[in-house]
């Protein structure tokens, strides 16, 4: 073999001699079973496969790995069970491919390592072995054969950890249904492996006795033995019966060996235990083969052994118990047997075949021995308190219960008297030893509270009631223990017995029947409903059992029938459901979750199991109100989640239960009765809010849905006719939705009234409980959808009754103005739940609904009306369809509300054809009616409301047809002018006379602004006069707002006036010649002087009564109006207003005392959360701001004494205002980084804010434009000092869009430069909604766009002192869309200014954004090039050289220094810049010595001469010069001749 120091061959790859022995033979030989190599023990190896090609194996096993297994062969235990570990890890971790590579070695190294004496070793092997078992997977069969014996025997470990990883093991192998596969595969090396360890293995061949101490050689030796017995039991257990056949001759071989009997007498108690445990199983497997045997099996132990037994037992651990503490040390049982491990177990004797199975014995030997057997098991139960025995015990009496076996496990105790027991009862204990053993032993065992398992002591219970004479005699036994012995769990216990065996269930059918355990069970289902309650902490493992019983006597059936009497299975079931009852009406803090969940689990077994036979009527009751608790907000339950999940499962299947039975059942299911009942006054009760009906809905589809699977195809039909409200119902939940629908229509004049509808609002504690109507026709649409889905034909036109329904109530939801929250989420909710109308229409056939809507329509008018119009104009239906139910025109008439709602909603969609003939009717009827037929709808009041709506579509053209009717309301007029409501008191006026003046003033705006023919003048006298008339009506009774058609006759009233102000205001040349002579005069001196004096009262006093009202809103719907009727206010008539005086206490102002109370009183309103009010005020404002300039003008004091940089304020009441809206838009925007964009909802509190804010800086720009140059030094001075225009920037960064160019524009030419918000005006309209989203983008461009223009200077220092990251967003913004702009405005209004100056040239050249200026005085010629920069005006204006004579180039540069300072810090244009240069050249010409501070005649700021003179040098300089030097140098000395100035 060669020298242990000798060197090996560099290279060498051979084997060696041993390894190229085997491969030699594996090559001659193919396969060599038997064949192991070198070992050193041939019993741990003489079942491995040989390994063949050693050099390709060894060569596909990664190094790792290789260092691994050399480390497993190590005898270290530390060693081994880190190497383990680590494979396991390696196993886990690396690729399948390589770790294949270890399955040859695999097989040798398990089965010696699985048999280690270290128990974590053994533990950490099986792990292992999972983790290889997991990647490998089926590359493992190959092996199965070598492995299985040992893996076997791992799985029978007597440490119970590593027993169980073996398990998991196995488990993770295969699957539970292939075990027995597996199993059988390998059974015949299992059987080898198992016989080599029981038959030929000693201590000493298991291991070397020169290395192993004898005790732990032994240990090993008596641990190998029992799992080795336990193995081949669990062979026997999991082998199919077909496969035990082929085994019989191995078992036969197995036992002829005496050593393998001789296992029964071991002094090892363990051993002992499994031995007879393999015995019994034998027994039970192969009985044949055992009937040879028998002679070994029944012979008799030798006393010396009992008394073994008896002596040790107490020590030693039951096979089926888990040592009580996983770290106990390992210390197997030496021949003294004074310390166990884990598992192992007490000797048992074992359970003998069937008597049918040893019919060749002699009965009386086989009785003594079961006898003997009973006496020795019941022994060691009385003297050891054995369970081991005790369930031994049990296995021999239920194969063989007799009196005599019960009489002698009596043994010699006397008969005790059995206290306050029944005569029978104690007469059969008398009589049967069974029955005495029964109350003496058994009960005392069954009720030892320590005990869990019971089920092997109610087997003997079951033995002694086959004791029993009949089936009265059992009855009356069981009874009397239910009544007062028996615990529950026993109870429990003994039922489980009897479903699992008919033989069991016959021996107690009376007893379960009967009624002791009915009315037990009765009053348990009470006790533990109402104990689990009112408990908030309760004893699991004692409620659970109670509820296992109610749940097993409810859901077990026994040929179709309940195991319990019918009548107590319904009274458990109203415990159950009054219980879940009173659940509904607890407080979350009182409720408590497990008596519902425990509750569910019986009620689905209930359901579940019962296929069979039809529910008790209880158990529909029951599942109706899980059905409710399900259906039913969490807010109303308090239940969590998971519990209303587990409630659906448990209803669903209660549901299932019906729908199968639907096709057999005699009768109508309670609980579809009654559950259509229920979800019927649900939605009618007006309770629920949006979560209550999804929850609601949500139910109902898995209802639905469960009723579909029903073999009764109408069963789905006739739930939904049950839900379904009649037409009164219907018609009463229609009337009960609030009238806030009316107002929209109203307004826009596609509805007219003549009678006050009641009036109703959302009340505070309903605006979250959706209208009964929306609830109703949302869950039917619901079922309709689902039935739809499936086909199933609804009956009574139930499909267009319900879709009419639901579209009445997404109609009402689409009028109401600002709808409150939980409407908008009602809509999106069906939305969501795709319960929409395209979808009915597209599902079912609808050809009879828009009959059904037509006639709804001509009956009611209102809502129905607005439907079919709200469908032609969603193109749902075609006007072509509409007509064909109203070719006839007569049939409209006479007149009702319907019928002129039907007229006014379609006048839309009508033919000028159709429109003629209408008015045709209309035009004769308005003629010769009385004062009561004017007003009434059939009279006056509807032929004209209908003569409005076709004129409100813009397509009469008929100047004479307009006339006529004109002419028509003034004989109205003459004939009853006291229906013409002309500054009287509203309060006293009936609605039909409010109607037909609200329909009166209507037409007339309609025909100013239709009618393009002259009025005469006695025309013009009729609607002025009215109109004014009406306005002080309005005016007079504007408390009375809150009355809808009061608000109506406000609104239209002024709108009649803005029609008439809009018209003069639009009067041009071409047009006014058209007008009378006096006409245009009477409205300026006259007419628009009443409506201003009337409305901006009015305007003062509505917004002071309600200052936060929204515009939406009915109450604030004459705002709009009114306020654009402010907007044509000339400026003389607000100069010459009559508010009254508001002064404010310390406010600093030049203005007049009216002057500033207007601003006082408008200003604030620009803070008013209605945009019409704002807007209005904005452009009443506007008008004034070039007036105000002029009185700080006339008060400016000379600054030549002043000793700092003078200031001044705009108008202190806009500044104030100013203050108050920065804090608000501080709160709205200051924590949005500058650039990031905002998006500002339309019409919401902030937007209000921000439109303020902008509106007000839209003024104060406007005040400064008109300012001097003078003025605006000192304002922008101020504004500079308040730091507000910085705030201003960073505020239009926020709100600007990256992307002003102007949406929804026709687009442009290629060549032509797209319109942007900078490039096109801004139009403060009121009433234009559809810019809405754009408002607040576009006024942020407009006021950027105006303070470049205005403020240029404040903006350049502005951007050139901030951070990085601003200055880019600025500059780059400002460069793509704004400096063009703004370019092209400087340079055209160079081109076009009409300013002259004396001397001095101006020209501008577009091209190059050049603008050249040449000064002329006497023969000195100064031409100057101002060159705007592409980033204008933020980058600096440069200013270039061009011609120069007769100037000097020191004083050249001054000038060109000049300019340049003047277009660079003076806040105005270009024009502006060069008109003070060019005064300073002037002053300089003149003789006017320069400031030696800043050398220029005039000051750069405030356009200020040198005033202030040295007493020594005489020299001059600016105020603001002296101020600055004084305070930078902290001297008081000259600047120039340094001597004390004074």
């Amino acid at each position: 073999m060669g020298g242990k120091n000798k060197q090996r061959t560099k290279g060498n790859l051979r084997p060696s001699n041993s390894g190229r022995a085997a491969e030699l033979l594996a090559k001659e030989q193919g396969t060599v079973p038997g064949f192991i190599g070198f070992g050193t023990f041939q019993s741990d190896l003489g079942y491995v496969p040989a390994v063949q090609g050693a050099e390709e194996i060894d060569s596909l096993v990664d190094s790792d790995f290789r260092m691994v297994l050399r480390k497993l062969s190590k005898k270290d235990v530390t060693t081994k069970l880190k190497a383990m570990q680590e494979f396991g890890t390696m196993c886990t971790e690396r690729d399948t491919e390589i770790v294949k590579g270890v399955l040859p070695y695999w097989p040798r190294i398990f089965c010696k390592i699985s048999l280690d004496h270290d128990r974590r070793v053994r533990e950490a092997t099986q792990q292992a072995f999972e983790k290889l078992i997991l990647k490998v997977k089926k590359h493992l069969a190959p092996y199965l054969k070598s492995l299985m014996g040992y893996w076997l025997i791992a799985q029978c470990d007597t440490y119970p950890p590593a027993a169980s990883a073996a398990k998991d093991a196995f488990e993770a192998a295969f699957p539970p249904s292939k075990q027995p596969e597996a199993i059988a595969f390998c059974k015949d090396e299992i059987t080898g492996v198992l016989q080599d360890h029981l038959i030929k293995e000693t201590p000493d061949s298991l291991s070397d006795p020169q290395t192993v101490p004898e005790e732990e050689r032994e240990a090993k030796f008596y641990r190998v033995v029992t799992c080795s017995l336990l193995a081949l039991k669990k062979l026997l257990c999991l082998l199919p019966d077909n496969e035990l056949d082929s085994l019989e001759e191995k078992f036969k071989s197995l036992l002829s060996q005496n050593k393998f009997w001789k296992y029964g007498k071991h002094s090892i108690p363990q051993i002992r235990s499994a031995y007879f445990e393999l015995v019994s199983a034998l027994c039970q497997r192969i009985p044949q083969l055992m009937k040879d045997e028998a002679s070994k099996v029944l012979q008799k132990p030798p006393k010396s052994s009992l008394k073994s037994n008896k002596r040790k037992v107490g020590k030693v651990r039951f096979a089926d118990e888990t040592s009580a503490s996983a770290g106990e040390s390992e210390a197997w049982v030496s021949s003294g047997g004074e310390s166990s491990e884990g598992r192992a177990s007490v000797a048992e004797p074992p359970a003998p075949p069937d008597c049918s199975d040893l019919s060749p014995l002699r009965k009386k030997p086989l009785g003594d021995l079961v006898c003997r057997l009973a006496e020795m098991s019941i022994n060691h139960v009385n003297d050891q308190k054995s369970e081991q025995h005790l369930r031994f015990l049990s296995t021999l009496l239920n194969s063989f219960s007799s009196t005599q076996v019960f009489k002698m496990l009596l043994g010699d105790e006397k008969h005790r008297i059995i206290k306050s027991k029944p005569l029978k009862i104690a007469k059969l204990v008398q009589k049967n030893p069974a029955v005495q053993f029964l109350y003496q032993k058994l009960i005392g065992w069954l009720n030892e509270d320590q005990r869990r398992d019971t089920g092997f002591l109610v087997d003997i219970l079951y033995s002694a009631l086959r004791c029993c004479d009949d089936d009265q005699e059992r009855k009356d036994v069981l009874d009397d223990l239910t009544e007062v012995d028996l615990k529950w769990n026993s109870v429990l216990r003994v039922i489980e017995k009897a479903c699992s065996s008919s033989g069991k269930h016959a021996l107690v059918v009376s007893w379960l029947k009967g009624d002791v355990l009915g009315e037990k069970l009765v009053t348990l289902a009470d006790h533990l409903c109402n104990e689990d309650l009112e408990s908030t902490v309760t004893s699991e493992p004692y409620f659970s059992e109670r509820w296992t019983l109610l749940s097993l006597v409810l859901s077990q059936h026994i040929e179709n029938d309940y195991l319990i009497g019918e009548v107590y299975v319904e009274r458990v079931l109203v415990k159950l459901n009054e219980t879940l009852s009173k659940v509904k009406k607890l407080s979350e803090a009182e409720n408590n979750d497990s008596s519902v969940s425990l509750i569910c689990n019986v009620a689905y077994d209930c359901f579940s199991s019962a296929t069979g036979c039809l529910p008790v009527p209880s158990s529909e009751d029951l599942l109706l109100t899980l059905f409710q608790l399900c259906a039913q907000s969490k807010e109303e339950t308090h239940l969590p989640d998971f519990l209303v999940c587990k409630l659906k499962k448990t209803w669903l299947s209660g549901v299932d239960l019906l729908v199968r039975q639907a096709g057999r059942a005699g009768r109508q299911s309670a609980f579809l009765r009654l559950s259509a009942l229920w979800l019927k006054d649900q939605v009618q009760s007006s309770s629920l809010d949006i979560k209550s009906l999804q929850g609601l809905l949500s139910a109902v589809d898995d209802l639905l849905s469960k009723l579909l699977e029903s073999e009764d195809a109408s069963l789905l039909g006739v739930y939904i006719g049950s839900v379904m409200p009649d037409n009164s119902e219907w018609e009463k939940m229609r009337q009960a939705l609030p009238m806030q629908w009316l107002h929209r229509p109203l307004l826009e004049g596609r509805l007219s009234l003549n009678y006050e509808y009641f009036k109703t609002d959302f009340k505070e504690q309903d605006t979250k409980k959706l209208p009964s109507h929306l609830c109703t026709s949302a869950l039917l649409s619901k079922m309709i959808l689902v039935a739809l889905k499936k086909e199933i034909v609804l009956e009574n036109n139930e499909l267009e009754k319900i879709t009419a329904e639901l579209l009445y109530s997404l109609q009402w939801c689409e009028e109401l103005d600002s709808p409150p929250a939980f409407l908008t989420g009602f809509c999106a909710m069906l939305e969501k739940m795709e319960i929409t109308f395209d979808n009915l229409r597209g599902l079912g056939d609808t050809s009879g609904l828009l009959h059904l809507l037509f006639n709804r329509s001509m009956e009611h008018g209102t809502l129905w009306s607005l439907i079919i119009a709200k469908l032609i104009l969603s193109e749902s239906i075609s006007s072509e369809e509409v007509k064909q139910h109203y070719r006839r025109k007569e049939g409209f008439f006479p007149l009702t509300e319907g019928s002129m709602h039907t007229i006014q909603s379609l006048c839309p969609f009508l033919s000028k054809e159709d429109k003629k003939e209408f008015i045709a009717q209309c035009i004769p009827a308005l003629l010769g009616w009385t004062k009561e037929d004017l007003c009434s709808t059939n009279g006056g009041f509807g032929h004209l409301a209908i003569f409005n709506s076709c004129l409100q579509t813009r397509s009469i053209d008929d100047g004479e047809l307009l006339h006529g009717v004109l002419k028509i309301l003034m004989c109205w007029k003459r004939d009853h002018e006291d229906i013409f409501l002309f500054s009287c008191n509203l309060s006293e006026v009936s609605p039909e006379i409010l109607g037909v003046n609200i329909e009166i003033m209507r037409f007339l705006s309609l025909f100013l602004s239709c009618c393009s023919s002259p009025l005469a003048e006695s025309e013009w006298d009729f609607i002025m006069c009215s109109m004014l008339a009406w306005l002080e009506t309005t005016c007079e009774n504007h408390a009375l707002c809150s009355v809808p058609l009061v608000q109506l006759f406000a609104c239209v009233s002024c709108d009649l006036a803005c029609e008439l102000s809009a018209f003069f205001d639009s009067t041009t040349l071409d047009t006014v010649g058209n007008l009378s002579a006096n006409l245009i005069s009477e409205w300026k001196e006259f007419f628009s002087q009443g409506i201003h004096s009337l409305l901006l009262p009015l305007l003062v006093t509505v917004t002071g009564e309600s200052r936060d009202t929204s515009e939406t809103s009915f109450q604030n719907a004459m705002l709009k109006p009114m306020c654009e009727t402010l907007t044509y206010i000339p400026k003389d008539q607000l100069l010459g207003h009559r508010l009254p005086s508001r002064l404010v206490a310390g406010q600093r102002t030049n203005l007049p005392e009216h002057l500033q109370t207007l601003l006082n009183t408008l200003a604030p309103l620009l803070l008013f959360r209605a945009r019409p009010v704002q807007i209005a005020v904005y452009h009443m404002l506007y008008k004034l701001m070039p007036e105000l300039p002029q009185y700080d003008q006339d008060n400016l004091k000379s600054d030549g004494d002043e000793e700092e940089e003078p200031a001044l304020s705009p108008p202190a009441a806009l500044m104030s205002l100013l203050r108050s809206q920065e804090d608000l838009l501080e709160s709205i925007l200051g924590c949005v980084p500058v650039g990031q964009i905002v998006t500002i909802k339309p019409l919401s509190e902030d937007f209000c804010c921000v439109l303020g804010y902008l509106l007000t800086w839209k003024l104060i720009l406007t005040f400064f434009k008109a300012s001097s140059s003078q003025l605006r030094a000192l304002y922008s001075m101020y504004l500079r000092k308040t730091k507000s225009l910085s705030k201003l920037l960073y505020h239009l960064f926020r709100l600007m869009p990256e992307n002003p160019t102007c949406a929804g524009m026709a687009p442009e030419l290629a060549n032509k430069e797209p319109k942007t918000f900078f490039t096109e005006e801004l139009q403060l309209s009121i009433r234009e909604m559809t810019t809405l989203p754009y408002h607040i983008p576009h006024l942020a461009c407009s006021v950027y766009h105006m303070t470049l223009k205005d403020l240029p200077a404040m903006v350049r220092l502005w951007w050139n002192s901030s951070e990085k990251r601003v200055f880019n967003i600025v500059d780059r913004f400002t460069s793509k869309y704004v400096s063009s702009v703004l370019s092209f405005q400087e340079i055209s209004s160079v081109q076009t200014s009409t300013q002259l100056f004396n001397g001095m040239t101006v020209k501008a050249r577009a091209a190059t954004r050049e603008v050249m200026a040449t000064y002329t005085i006497e023969d000195i010629v100064i031409e100057l090039v101002i060159q705007l920069p592409p980033n204008y005006p933020l980058g600096c204006i440069a200013v270039e050289s061009g011609r120069r004579v007769g100037v000097a180039v020191q004083q050249w540069r001054n000038w060109m220094l000049q300019l340049s300072t003047y277009l660079t810090h003076q806040n105005g244009s270009i024009m502006e810049g060069l008109a003070l240069w060019k005064n300073n050249v002037d002053k300089r010409f003149e003789g006017v010595e320069d400031c030696m501070i800043c050398f220029s005649v005039i000051h750069g700021f405030n356009y200020s001469l040198p005033k202030k003179a040295c007493r020594t040098c005489k020299k001059k300089f600016h105020s603001a010069c002296l101020y600055k030097w004084f305070t930078s140098s902290n001297k008081s000395t000259c600047p120039l001749c340094r001597e004390t100035f004074f």
